[in-house]
């Protein structure tokens, strides 16, 4: 999940406006979020990036509920002077956690932080809003040193002698970090991948190879766009859909920081959760299966020595979707906050389809169309696709329940 793409730096910023706008009613919290997530999908990793966004979020609701006091906090209590403003205990907020953790970017920062506090009239309120910004912060900062710091050690597969490939592999200690509502990154992790002398492995190699090739023939002129779409994966292609939700009339700040948090703690577990998976299995790529498909045992697929998917693909091993998690934990959040009532019309941009947005009229059409579009790339296997996306769900409906209750 990690691509040279996420660092699309033109594109990225002339879609802030874009996608900002695809949500019709913004508030403090939904505009902020939009003003954050481009400056974090600018980090040229893209789990950092998310993660990044989750210690916006945290804070922002923790701002936020200070001042409103709806909910149990979620680390420390934070005592707000009445008439403290929420707009800006959330600038605040958002300026103190980029700061840290995007510190090249401190210009964008400081001037999206003075936009917002501008038409607020200096006094007590803006001033406690401010000092109430800051302290959720810096509280939500207090566990920003984690596995990210850990020595690299990663041993590549091979025999003694043979050249292997010498760039690294990206975050292999990523699923070591401590998460936000799991007990620790392998608490979903699932089953092997399938053996590769099974139906299942050849009906996959099959369908990849076919689908994904860059030069395919089968796949169909949707299924290109929808690959080139979700080629994206930086931060800035999810959070417009979870503010197609966030924008609905009624809402308030309060129930959309929570909304905001719940999601961005959710990717930020799948994560996670997926790096743990994906080194503890390591699983060949479908480049490097299929270029050796004469090794995997199985009579039912052929070698292509020149197969090249349509995407390049990720620095990790495959198994299983990092895109699928993301999507399905992000989707489990926003089906509970709709529950069986309508769904808004769910929308975004993507920076490596030249701006192009995409709708769904359900959070399911969402989550399916991102596993596909991982096969149309030419990255991931359609058991990987499935298996992510059903631990993304599991981790987002845990994100739900964990989240404390109401109290008022």
């Amino acid at each position: 999940m990690c691509a040279k793409h996420c660092g699309i730096a033109v594109l990225v910023l002339a879609l802030a406006t874009l996608t900002g706008a695809l949500g019709a009613r913004a508030d403090v919290v939904t505009d902020a979020n939009a003003k954050a997530t481009e400056i974090a999908s600018r980090h040229p990793g893209t789990p950092p990036a998310v993660r990044i966004m989750a210690f916006v979020q945290v804070s922002v609701f923790e701002a936020v509920n200070a001042i409103t006091g709806r909910y149990p906090p979620l680390r420390t209590k934070i005592n707000a002077p009445a008439g403290a403003s929420a707009d800006a205990a959330v600038a605040a907020a958002t300026r103190t956690v980029l700061s840290k953790l995007m510190p090249t970017q401190q210009a964008a920062i400081d001037a999206d932080y003075l936009a917002t506090l501008k038409p607020l009239p200096d006094g007590p309120a803006k001033s406690n809003g401010i000092a109430v910004g800051e302290q959720a912060a810096a509280a939500c900062l207090a566990r920003a040193d984690d596995a990210t710091s850990l020595p690299d050690t990663y041993r590549p597969h091979t025999t003694s002698g043979v050249y292997v490939p010498t760039l690294l592999p990206a975050v292999p200690n990523w699923g070591r970090r401590k998460p936000w509502v799991m007990a620790s990154g392998e608490q979903f992790r699932p089953g092997p991948p399938p053996r590769l002398t099974s139906e299942t492995w050849a009906r996959d190699y099959n369908e990849i190879k076919a689908l994904g090739a860059r030069n395919s023939t089968q796949r169909t002129p949707e299924q290109t766009a929808i690959a080139r779409f979700w080629e994206a994966t930086a931060p800035a292609v999810y959070w417009p859909v979870a503010r197609s939700v966030a924008a609905a009339p009624g809402r308030d700040v309060t129930e959309n920081a929570r909304l905001l948090a719940v999601a961005a703690m959710a990717m930020d577990d799948g994560l996670t959760a997926v790096f743990d998976a994906k080194y503890a299995y390591n699983l060949w790529r479908p480049i490097t299966a299929i270029r050796n498909g004469d090794l995997d045992g199985n009579d039912a697929t052929e070698r292509d020595p020149g197969w090249t998917p349509f995407i390049d693909t990720p620095m990790h091993p495959e198994y299983p979707c990092a895109h699928c998690i993301v999507s399905a934990s992000l989707g489990a959040v926003l089906q509970a906050e709709l529950g069986s009532g309508p769904t808004p019309k769910l929308s975004s941009a993507s920076s490596t389809a030249g701006g192009a947005v995409r709708t769904w009229t359900s959070v399911a059409d969402f989550v399916q169309e991102v596993a596909l579009a991982r096969i149309y790339d030419g990255v991931h296997y359609r058991n990987s696709t499935e298996v992510g996306t059903a631990m993304g769900k599991k981790i987002g409906e845990l994100a739900v329940k964990s989240f404390p209750k109401p109290i008022r």
